[in-house]
């Protein structure tokens, strides 16, 4: 049987729990209560005015059945409204508040710095690398997801 540490589950599982704690301390001592997902959900909403809970959940590869409390919290904080669609009025659009984009720009040097301490013990060349080797693995590996990442339909 191999090491745990020869295991790409085990070690993506780790560098995730190493991810989560550098981006909350990163961001908590700017000022700031977000977690992850809700930075990712609110650059996306910014990105994407006007788009609906499922299609954020599918962009930011979240499960669509928990991305509503994700929102509840942002519209908590002030950061993002649901509003009524003009298009389907069963369904709602979210929207980034003032107080949102004001918090993205204040927000993002400490998400760089996160980003940055994340890859601390890498040379620039073998961040890249990581990145690369990542995104490739998580393409060939989207739809075996529970929520695969997906595009925005045009």
């Amino acid at each position: 049987m191999k090491d745990n540490n020869d295991m790409p589950g085990h070690l993506a599982r780790r560098f995730q729990q190493i991810a989560v704690a550098v981006f909350l301390a990163e961001v908590g001592e700017a000022g700031f209560d977000l977690t992850p997902v809700q930075y990712a959900a609110l650059a996306t909403i910014k990105a994407n005015p006007g788009l609906d809970q499922v299609t954020l959940a599918g962009l930011i590869a979240y499960d669509r059945t928990t991305i509503t409390g994700v929102i509840d919290r942002l519209v908590q904080k002030g950061l993002a409204e649901r509003r009524a669609s003009s298009r389907d009025r069963r369904a709602r659009e979210l929207e980034i508040t003032d107080e949102g984009r004001r918090t993205l720009r204040k927000i993002t040097p400490a998400v760089e710095s996160a980003q940055r301490v994340m890859l601390r013990g890498l040379s620039a060349k073998e961040g890249e690398e990581l990145m690369r080797l990542l995104r490739k693995a998580i393409a060939a590996g989207n739809e075996l997801s529970r929520a695969p990442l997906r595009e925005l339909e045009a």
